[in-house]
């Protein structure tokens, strides 16, 4: 298996590339901003060939790049439909005064819709690069935010997902921004996150790898303290 990854952006989300070992497709996860340069390079230098885009929810740090990757390579951007309003407006679903403050951070401007852009549903496999990707609704950090789960060949990981921001190493993903709902969130703590085995390799948004079983044991939101006070 193909697997690698960079951190891009004022805000140091993963990008994530996956393909099978045996290809040179691969799929991209979550270019966002300043990921497009690092995607071009390691495409060239490791002769890969993109066949799509995989989006674990809208926010711009996680799909600023991607409708400029996609639209060169004319591929497909995947994303949950909850979120796809976001692909071209940032600041949808905020008050005015939040667009205002949010357009002085954003290090992108003018984001267009992908030309080519595909629903996720709950459930959905997708077969991208040599890989079976399942995808996990998991809302609460956004309406429209998904996991995207793949077999791992190799031990000691039978597993990987790419948790987006639904899930960090030591912590979770924030509730308090325009569509988070923390009810949502605690939901999708226990009946999905808490469902994946403990060897499955958690590949999220921001930050370090880390493991399920270590997340189980240590971190504090999934702890049933926190999400019985948490409801």
């Amino acid at each position: 298996m193909f697997l690698a990854s960079f951190p891009s952006g004022a805000w140091q989300s993963n990008c994530y590339i996956a393909g099978a070992a045996d290809q040179s497709d691969v799929v991209v996860i979550d270019p966002g901003d300043g990921a497009l340069a690092p995607l071009r390079e390691v495409m060239t230098d490791e002769q890969l060939t993109p066949v799509a885009v995989l989006l674990t929810h809208g926010h711009f740090d996680h799909v600023a790049s991607a409708a400029e990757f996609a639209d060169a390579y004319g591929i497909p951007v995947h994303i949950h439909p909850a979120d796809r309003e976001l692909l071209s407006d940032p600041a949808a679903g905020v008050s005015r005064e939040s667009a205002a403050m949010l357009a002085q951070l954003l290090p992108v401007t003018g984001l267009v819709e992908p030309a080519d852009v595909r629903d996720l549903a709950d459930g959905q496999l997708l077969d991208l690069a040599g890989i079976t990707f399942r995808v996990v609704h998991a809302p609460g950090h956004r309406p429209g935010c998904v996991m995207f789960l793949m077999p791992h060949p190799d031990d000691p990981f039978s597993s990987v997902a790419f948790t987006g921001d639904v899930l960090f190493a030591g912590s979770i993903g924030r509730t308090d921004l325009p569509g988070g709902s923390m009810p949502d969130m605690v939901a999708t703590l226990r009946d999905v996150v808490l469902e994946l085995p403990d060897d499955t390799a958690l590949l999220p948004g921001h930050g370090p790898q880390t493991t399920m079983v270590a997340e189980r044991a240590t971190n504090p939101y999934l702890q049933p303290d926190f999400l019985r006070s948490a409801l």
